[in-house]
Formats: structure tokens, sequence, C-alpha cells
């Protein structure tokens, strides 16, 4: 059986997301229960030169819309990053989620071949559709999504691999 591109994107992703926002959910929980502003775990970091919580969020986001977008030829929607509460990290969870669920499965037909190019600070990078969604795409959103989980249970709040993987 072969898998489409959009099978190995999309499905998963939504999961994932879902997952995200459960997540996000235990660490408001959290901080309403322990009386923390919840500007103490959306800044937090795992470490000083890392991304705080709330960026971490927005680039798995990014991840996901990107590679939706790239694969699936439409229109990357631009999403500004301004996020500070949890509130609003699920709203913008909600909205790729609602992106990446409007690009018909049809569009990523072919799309293993077709070629992205990525205008990074450190200089262009070259993929081939299946590359970029293997090597990029799918690393970087588990990543991301993962450090969103080890900053909130390194904080305290209870969260286990179900929570993550969405069982």
């Amino acid at each position: 059986m072969q898998i489409s591109m959009y099978e190995a994107l999309i499905p998963v992703a939504s999961r994932m997301l879902n997952s995200l926002s459960k997540i996000l959910d235990k660490g408001a929980a959290f901080a309403e229960a322990k009386k923390i502003e919840q500007s103490v775990l959306t800044g937090a970091r795992l470490a000083p030169d890392m991304f705080p919580l709330t960026r971490q969020v927005q680039i798995a986001c990014d991840m996901v819309k990107g590679g939706a977008a790239r694969l699936g030829g439409v229109e990357l929607p631009k999403h500004e990053d301004t996020e500070t509460t949890f509130a609003e990290l699920k709203a913008r969870i909600a909205k790729v989620q609602s992106f990446i669920d409007s690009v018909p499965a049809a569009n990523f037909a072919g799309s293993e071949d077709r070629a992205i190019t990525l205008n990074m600070r450190r200089g262009d990078l070259h993929f081939n559709g299946l590359d970029y969604l293997r090597h990029f795409v799918m690393p970087n959103f588990y990543f991301h999504v993962t450090t969103v989980y080890a900053i909130l249970r390194h904080n305290g709040v209870e969260l286990g691999k179900d929570d993550f993987l969405g069982a």
C-alpha cells in the first residue's frame, strides 16, 4: 500500500495539533489552579537560548501550514506572531487546523517531486516535496510540539505520553 503526501501530513498534523491544543488546556488549568500568571508558563523556556513556549507553538503551527500550502499548491496564509495567552495560542492552532483542512487532498498529487525552496537567514534550502516533508516539516513540527510539552511538564503541569500522542 502506498501512502499519499496528503495522508502523510494532514491527518498526522491534525492529530498532533489537537494534542497540542489539549496540552495548552492543561497548562492554562494548571496556571489557574496554582494562581500563576499565564505569562510565567507561556514565557517559559527549557534553556536560556531556546524560544519560549509561545514561539514554540507559533513555529509548530507555521511548519504545518507551510507544509500544507507548499505541498498543496495553495497560498501560504500569514499569521502575526502576537499571541501571549493560552487562549490566543489555541486560537492560532484552530486557524491552522481550519487552513490545513481546507486544502483539497487532490492538490497534493505529484507533490513528492515538487521543487520547494525556502529562503532562510543562513541561505536557501532546496528540497523535492518528499524530502521537504520527511526531513524538514515533520521533524521541525514534532520538535516544537515536543518542546511545548517539555516546557509545561518541566514547570509542573501533569502531562503524560497519552497527552502527547492524543490517545
